[in-house]
């Protein structure tokens, strides 16, 4: 993403896991370690995409150190496509080694926030809970994957944006995943699902969320 950009190889269930850490600028300490996970690893996601690279600067501009990891079999993190059981074993293994305490932040962008809403459901039924601090779900893929609904104790940690325009997941099946649970979902108009031309407007909305008092 920048010079800065520190390049890790992790350990996971499949064999190395590729990442990217990105740190806010200064020597304070920064407010947690946020994990994105990226979309769909047979078509063309990884850890480089666009949106995941926009949530990453959107962390880190508000004082999150952001790490972002390819999935098993994407680039240089082992392995092969798991139909998302594996993948959410890799974040997992990712949280366990990149924000082992502390506060946690999660995000991922279409596949990686079915795979994100998974880990989720995994951290909190421990022995002792991990409730991150907050949760940031763009372009979630609930037409195509079981999303887990978000509890309703982190609704007020939660950030869900949608494309009104997205033509991979079609808005009215998050309306219809969001509606039983009360969850608001934020739409940017005339947007699809890659945010082609909008990518400024999402880092802004992801930036207000992370900004913003929790209750």
């Amino acid at each position: 993403m920048n010079a800065q950009t520190e390049s890790w190889t992790l350990q996971g269930p499949a064999g190395a896991i590729q990442a990217a850490c990105d740190r806010p600028a200064g020597t304070a300490p920064g407010r947690g370690v946020a994990i994105l996970s990226h979309p769909h690893p047979l078509f063309g996601g990884t850890m480089d995409n666009k949106v995941v690279q926009t949530l990453a600067r959107a962390f880190v501009q508000s004082g999150w150190t952001a790490v972002r990891y390819n999935f098993r079999g994407v680039g240089q993190s082992a392995g092969s496509y798991d139909e998302g059981r594996g993948e959410v074993e890799d974040l997992l293994h990712v949280i366990a080694q990149m924000a082992p305490a502390g506060p946690l932040a999660l995000a991922g962008f279409s596949f990686g926030a079915f795979v994100t809403s998974q880990a989720l459901q995994r951290l909190l039924a421990q022995a002792v809970p991990r409730e991150p601090e907050r949760l940031v779900l763009v372009g979630t893929a609930v037409s195509r994957f079981e999303v887990i609904p978000v509890p309703a104790a982190l609704h007020a940690r939660t950030c869900v944006i949608h494309g009104e325009a997205d033509d991979v997941v079609p808005l009215a099946d998050v309306m219809d995943w969001a509606r039983p649970q009360t969850l608001p979902v934020t739409v940017v108009p005339g947007v699809g699902h890659f945010f082609h031309g909008q990518l400024p407007v999402l880092k802004q909305l992801v930036m207000r969320h992370l900004l913003a008092p929790v209750a």
